[in-house]
């Protein structure tokens, strides 16, 4: 049997992206759910053949490589029909608490022992220096995997409020060329009736660095006269300060656990104007149908999106020591979508306590989310996830797509098909940044040992 080598195959890694001024990338694929303006183009798996001219930072034009003038004599690479995405857009991380897993790891994998873990080692370790190395490293590796806009959650209690806020305000001067950055207050919602002169400090930290206001609704517990309260003065107090609402929502499996229902009732009731995102959501998909049904149809009607994080709550939901998980903790996103509810999906966690894995790449998020999730066979068009859905929520309207105009933020993979794009993590992927081709090496985790207070062979195992 003969067989050719692989050192004489005709369609060797990717090619250097050209450093001229202006280039193309020609025999590309791109969604039209990302690319709109080459839809007429598309095959029947809404994928379309074209070139993509490149002329300094922005992109000069898409289409068919003969309706593009004197493009053909510009320098090319050839993608040979590998598929071109826009670059990503994560809007639910925890970029703060990120890679503390080595020194706190969660003893059990429950989310009691990671709110604990997490406690323990904010109190004993989160200094600026600490955080502020955590955050840049968390952003290099995002970065490189190809993300463009990122938000985060960032722990606002006590004195860590003075601590985070000021790194996460130096992080995005430092990065804004490279990824938006955007910041939410993450505290106990009940703060805001428990302990009312803490929850205005934050909220005034929040504005004074151009935040969104968070909050945790109780996790498990039915709601009650003290979650409409906590409601009122959150969209209050979001209301004064001209600030969205980004809020953590029933992650739990308690068929009590009803928030979402209620938020969506207090932004109608407060006719709120900003945007609001309830992350995580994951009891509602064990409700009742028609209490789930009742559910949806009230978030559509306040306009509140979803976000779900099927990483995360795979990991963390319906799990008891010596017994195999019975469901998967997501929000039923397609019942959402059918009812017009803007959705997405994240990274959330990475390397601590509530998540022990993860590395801030929005393509393995879309990955795993289209087997947990079953975003396939399905007519709808989930590749939006990846990008251009978290966008419009974040207002980022140059962001998440590819269009003539917009900046040249793109990562090419050798992926020619949606199945083969899922198939593998495309290691081999290039980040165009602004028109020019990206380092996509990824940080080594050695760089963070100084923060550990042992040696890695010592870490707690997982």
């Amino acid at each position: 049997m003969n067989v050719t080598p692989a050192s004489s195959w005709p369609y060797p890694a990717f090619t250097t992206v050209p450093a001229a001024p202006a280039y193309r990338i020609a025999n590309a694929r791109v969604p039209i759910d990302l690319a709109p303006a080459v839809a007429e183009l598309a095959a029947a798996d809404r994928f379309a053949d074209c070139d993509i001219v490149v002329d300094g930072e922005r992109i000069a034009a898409l289409g068919r490589p003969s309706a593009i003038a004197a493009a053909a004599a510009l320098p090319a690479i050839d993608l040979r029909g590998g598929i071109v995405l826009p670059r990503f857009v994560d809007v639910h991380t925890h970029i703060d608490k990120g890679h503390i897993s080595p020194r706190s790891s969660n003893p059990d994998g429950s989310h009691s022992a990671a709110r604990a873990a997490v406690a323990a080692d904010r109190e004993a370790y989160w200094s600026a220096d600490d955080v502020r190395t955590r955050m840049d490293f968390s952003l290099r590796c995002a970065f490189a995997h190809g993300t463009g806009a990122l938000r985060t959650h960032i722990d606002s209690l006590g004195k860590q409020a003075a601590i985070s806020w000021p790194v996460f305000a130096e992080m995005r001067a430092q990065w804004k060329e490279r990824i938006a950055l955007q910041a939410v207050a993450l505290f106990p919602i009940d703060i805001a009736v428990d302990d009312e002169p803490q929850f205005r400090a934050i909220a005034e930290t929040v504005a004074r660095h151009g935040g969104i206001l968070g909050g945790i609704t109780f996790l498990g517990d039915a709601p009650g006269p003290k979650l409409e309260l906590a409601l009122d003065r959150l969209f209050g107090m979001a209301t004064a300060h001209g600030l969205d609402v980004d809020v953590h929502v029933d992650e739990s499996g308690s068929p009590d656990a009803r928030s979402l229902e209620r938020i969506a009732a207090a932004v109608l009731r407060h006719r709120f104007k900003g945007r609001v995102v309830a992350g995580h959501c994951c009891s509602l998909s064990i409700a009742p149908e028609e209490d789930c049904d009742r559910t949806i149809e009230r978030v559509g009607e306040a306009g509140v999106a979803v976000v779900s994080l099927p990483m995360c709550n795979m990991y963390l939901q319906d799990r008891t020591a010596g017994r195999t998980p019975r469901w998967r903790g997501v929000a039923p996103l397609h019942e959402l979508t059918d009812a017009g509810v803007a959705v997405m999906v994240a990274s959330d966690n990475t390397r601590d306590p509530f998540y022990a894995y993860g590395d801030l790449d929005m393509l393995e998020v879309f990955r795993e989310a289209t087997r947990i999730l079953h975003l396939d066979h399905s007519q709808r068009p989930w590749i939006r996830l990846i990008s251009a859905a978290s966008a419009e929520i974040m207002g980022l309207a140059d962001r998440g797509v590819i269009a003539a105009g917009q900046p040249a933020d793109l990562v090419l993979t050798s992926a020619r098909t949606l199945p083969e794009l899922v198939c593998r993590p495309q290691s081999d992927r290039a980040v165009i940044v602004s028109g020019r081709s990206i380092d996509t090496t990824l940080p080594d985790y050695r760089e963070l040992d100084r923060l550990y207070a042992a040696e890695p062979s010592a870490m707690p195992r997982l």
